[in-house]
């Protein structure tokens, strides 16, 4: 009667969102983690089965930090941007390969079908070299535009398109792009039912070190307030500000879950209560 009660109540979730598109941004410190990745992509494998149309963004930190090391070099970080300059670009593309091909292979392992794109194929993700007074960041982007095509042809034919996050130039010129805001720009341009920021946080708390205070749903007024207020610090304004671009850009829900919880994919999209921590327009 337990699992009959599970499956009724996610019912009419997998009614409402059946055909819609989720993007899923999968954070580099969730990947590292074996067990963790396995289980976030069991649900993403299951949305796809189920008639969801997940879109997998990734990123991959700690990976390049650790290709970074093997060759002698230190990574250096300006406001949460890893300065690139054409050698680290060449780790960058290597490592994200790497961790794409991975991905795409055990999303298949799990009954899937997936492939592999990179945001600089066919215009998929346009950038900009993204400035800082001051400060050379190397071949860093600003995301301008994404063109959608390829992703949506595949999504017709039920396959999961899974997103390096790398972009091109007007000029040809690849860019390392933050993978927060590569998937923020894709939730847009693809009016995306939901985008989902899988992190290692539970969600944002109103108490720092206080799981107990995780605010369940914010509005963008509330979160930017938040913001100004310092409740929301450190890493967690990127993310609040990718979603809130997200949301304005025309993506109906976000979503801030936390890898640690097994299954927290599904546990945010198919419970009534949810486990994360939500941003919407209003």
């Amino acid at each position: 009667m337990a699992k009959a009660d599970v499956l009724l109540e996610a019912l009419p979730y997998l009614q409402a969102f059946r055909g819609k598109t989720f993007v899923v941004k999968f954070g580099g410190n969730a990947l590292a983690n074996d067990e963790a990745r396995r289980l976030i992509l069991q649900d993403i494998a299951f949305l796809s089965i189920a008639g969801i149309r997940p879109v997998l963004v990734h990123g991959g930190a700690p990976e390049i930090t650790r290709q970074m090391s093997r060759k002698g070099r230190k990574p250096r970080w300006v406001q949460g941007l890893r300065v690139t300059d054409r050698q680290t670009l060449e780790v960058v593309e290597r490592s994200l390969r790497k961790i794409n091909h991975r991905l795409v292979a055990e999303l298949k392992t799990l009954g899937a079908r997936a492939q592999g794109l990179k945001g600089y194929e066919a215009g998929l993700i346009r950038a900009e070299r993204h400035t800082l007074p001051g400060v050379d960041l190397g071949f860093v982007g600003k995301v301008t535009g994404v063109s959608p095509g390829a992703i949506q042809r595949l999504l017709v034919l039920g396959v999961i398109p899974v997103v390096v996050p790398l972009a091109s130039g007007w000029d040809g010129q690849w860019y390392n792009v933050n993978a927060d805001y590569a998937a923020s720009a894709l939730a847009s341009a693809l009016k995306a039912e939901k985008f989902v920021l899988v992190t290692d946080v539970p969600g944002i708390l109103l108490k720092r070190q206080d799981a107990q205070s995780l605010i369940s749903t914010l509005t963008i007024a509330r979160a930017k307030a938040l913001i100004r207020r310092g409740t929301i610090d450190s890493g967690m304004i990127p993310k609040t500000e990718a979603c809130i671009a997200a949301l304005r850009g025309g993506a109906r829900k976000t979503h801030l879950v936390d890898v640690r919880t097994p299954h927290a994919l599904l546990l945010e999209i198919f419970t009534d209560r949810g486990i994360g921590t939500e941003i919407v327009k209003r």
